[in-house]
C-alpha cells in the first residue's frame, strides 16, 4: 500500500462539518436511500449478491449506521447478520466457517455486524492464536474475499471509527441507563483500556486486507456524516456494478506444492485380493479404524473424506466399510447431487462449508467440490474462466482446511471402460439394482475421453501436501476398500501422533 494510501487509512477523526451544512447531507442521505430503494427490484432481476462488512470500535454507531443503510429497504431481500467472536477454545469450525455459511443468495443483500477482522484481532490481542495463525487467517481472508469478488459479489467494507475519548463518553452513557448497560461487555472495556493496541492492530489488518478490496474508514464521531459517506460508497459500488455487469474473476496461477500423479490411463488396475484375506483385512481395519475415531474425537481433529470416481466404481461400497465401525453420532456421509435453486444462486463452495463436519467429528462427501472442474466443465454450467480459476480457488479452500487442523484426504475411484460397462449391465438385468443407474450414466459414458482429460488435469492441479489425492485401484472392489481404509487409518494415525 502506498503511503498516501496508509495515511487515508489512519483511524482518527475529521474535521467536522459546518452546522449550515447538515440540512443539505440529511436531504442527500433521504435522496440516496430512495435511489438504493430504488434499486432493490433491478438488484433482484440482474442476480447481484451484496455483502456489506461494518467493522469499528465499541460503541462506534455500526449498529445505528446499518439501521441508517437498511432503513427503506424491503426486509424480506436482505439479511443483519452478527457472528459472535466465540472464544478460540471452544471454537468447532475453521475460522470463515460462520462468514461463508451467512453469504447471500444472488439479488440479496447481507449486512455484517462485525466480522473477520474484529474476530482475528480480538484473538490476536487475546493471545488466543499465534502470530503464524493470525498471518495464515490475513491469507485466508484475502482468498476468502477474492473468491467472492471473482464469483461476481459485491463487496463494500466500512470500519466506523472513534478516537478513545468519544468511546469513554459512549460506554459511560451506554452503562449509566439501566435499559442499555447490558450492551458494554468486558470484553468492550477491555477494548476501551487498550485502545492505543487495538488501533494498531486494527491499521495493520486494513494494511493486509486493503488489496482486493478496499477498506473505507468512516469518522464515527459524526453520526450523520457517517451515514451520508457510507450510503454514498454503497449506491455508487451497486450502480456501477448494475451498469458493467457482476464481475468474473480471471483464472490465476498460484504456489501450492504438488504432488505427481500418473495419468489415468497409466494406472494398473490389476490389483486383486483373495477373500479370505479380504475378510481378515477388513475386520482388522475396522477394528483399527473404530479405535481412532474415539481418539479423534477426544483430540477434537476434524476429518474430511472426499470420494470422486467413475460412475459404478464402487464409490457407495467403499464408504460404507469405511462409515460402518464409526460412531454415527460422529460421522455425516454428505452424497452430493445437482445444486439445489438455493445452492444455484451463491458462490459454489458455500454448499460445502455449511457441511463442514465439527472439530472432532468425520464427514464423508459422496460427490464433492471438484464437479466444479468435471460436470460443470464438461457439460457448460460454468464458463471457462470459472472453471479454470476453480483449481487454485479449490486449493485454497483445502488449505484453509488443513490449517485449521482437519485431516483432509481425496480418493479418485478407478475402474476401466469394460468394467463399467459390465456392472451398467448387471444393474440393468438385477431389478433390485436397476434403481442404481440412470440414462445420466449412460450419457456420461459416452464422454469418457473428455471425461478422463478433465480428471487428468484435476489430478494434476489439485493433488497438494496438504490435501493429496489418491487413485484408488477399483476393478476389484475388495482390493479397493482395503487400500482406501490402510490410507485413512495411516493418515489419522499421524495426525494423532502430530496432536501428541
Amino acid at each position: 500500500m502506498s503511503k498516501d494510501k496508509k495515511k487515508e487509512k489512519k483511524l482518527k477523526g475529521e474535521k467536522p462539518v459546518k452546522n449550515d451544512e447538515n440540512a443539505l447531507i440529511k436531504e442527500e442521505i433521504k435522496a440516496m436511500r430512495a435511489h438504493l430503494m430504488g434499486l432493490q427490484q433491478t438488484i433482484r432481476e440482474k442476480g447481484l449478491p451484496i455483502i456489506v462488512l461494518v467493522e469499528g470500535w465499541a460503541a462506534a454507531g455500526k449498529g445505528s449506521l446499518i439501521n441508517e443503510l437498511i432503513s427503506e429497504l424491503d426486509p424480506r431481500f436482505y439479511s443483519v447478520v452478527s457472528p459472535a467472536v466465540v472464544p478460540e477454545n471452544e471454537v468447532r469450525y475453521p475460522f470463515l466457517y460462520p462468514y461463508a455459511k451467512a453469504i447471500p443468495e444472488d439479488g440479496k443483500i447481507t449486512f455484517y455486524d462485525s466480522g473477520w477482522m474484529e474476530d482475528c484481532v480480538r484473538k490476536l490481542l487475546r493471545r488466543e492464536i499465534t502470530w503464524e495463525t493470525y498471518k495464515m487467517r490475513l491469507r485466508a481472508v484475502g482468498e476468502f474475499e477474492r473468491q467472492l469478488r471473482d464469483g461476481g459479489y459485491l463487496l463494500l467494507k466500512l470500519f466506523v471509527d472513534i478516537d478513545r475519548e468519544e468511546q469513554h463518553k459512549r460506554l459511560r452513557a451506554l452503562r449509566e441507563n439501566y435499559e442499555t448497560a447490558w450492551r458494554v461487555t468486558e470484553e468492550d472495556l477491555w477494548q476501551h483500556q487498550e485502545h492505543k493496541l487495538f488501533s494498531k492492530a486494527y491499521e495493520d489488518f486494513m494494511d493486509k486486507t486493503d488489496e482486493v478490496i478496499p477498506w473505507h474508514v468512516l469518522d464515527g464521531s459524526r453520526k450523520t456524516h457517517a451515514a451520508h459517506k457510507a450510503l454514498e460508497l454503497l449506491t455508487g459500488l451497486v450502480d456501477k456494478a448494475l451498469e458493467q455487469g457482476r464481475y468474473v474473476g480471471k483464472p490465476f496461477k498460484a504456489d501450492f506444492p504438488l504432488q505427481q500423479l500418473p495419468k489415468l490411463s497409466e494406472v494398473d488396475l490389476s490389483p486383486v485380493i483373495s477373500d479370505e484375506e479380504y475378510k481378515k483385512e477388513l475386520k482388522k481395519l475396522q477394528k483399527r479404524l473404530g479405535e481412532l475415531h474415539n481418539v479423534i474425537y477426544r483430540k477434537k481433529i476434524p476429518v474430511i473424506l472426499c470420494y470422486e470416481g467413475w460412475d459404478a466404481a464402487g464409490k457407495g461400497g467403499n464408504i460404507r466399510r469405511i462409515a460402518r465401525p464409526l460412531d454415527p453420532r460422529g460421522c455425516d456421509v454428505m452424497p452430493i447431487a445437482s445444486p439445489t435453486p438455493e445452492e444455484l444462486h451463491r458462490q459454489y463452495l458455500w454448499r460445502f462449508w455449511k457441511r463442514l463436519p465439527r472439530s472432532g467429528h468425520i464427514c464423508i462427501f459422496d460427490r464433492t467440490w471438484y464437479g466444479r472442474v468435471m460436470v460443470e466443465r464438461l457439460e457448460g454450467f460454468c464458463s471457462e474462466d470459472d472453471w479454470k480459476r476453480a483449481y487454485n480457488e479449490i486449493n485454497e479452500f483445502e488449505r484453509q482446511l488443513t490449517d485449521w487442523g482437519a485431516v483432509v484426504l481425496k480418493f479418485w475411484i478407478h475402474i476401466d471402460q469394460d468394467t463399467q460397462l459390465a456392472r451398467f449391465t448387471d444393474r440393468q438385468n438385477t431389478p433390485e439394482k436397476q434403481w442404481k443407474l440412470t440414462d445420466e450414466d449412460w450419457r456420461n459414458r459416452e464422454k469418457w475421453p473428455q471425461y478422463e482429460q478433465a480428471i487428468d488435469e484435476m489430478l494434476e492441479k489439485t493433488s497438494t501436501e496438504n490435501a493429496p489425492w489418491f487413485i484408488i485401484e477399483s476393478n476389484d472392489k475388495k482390493y479397493a476398500r482395503i487400500k482406501t481404509l490402510k490410507i485413512v487409518i495411516e493418515a489419522l494415525e499421524k495426525a494423532i501422533e502430530n496432536k501428541m
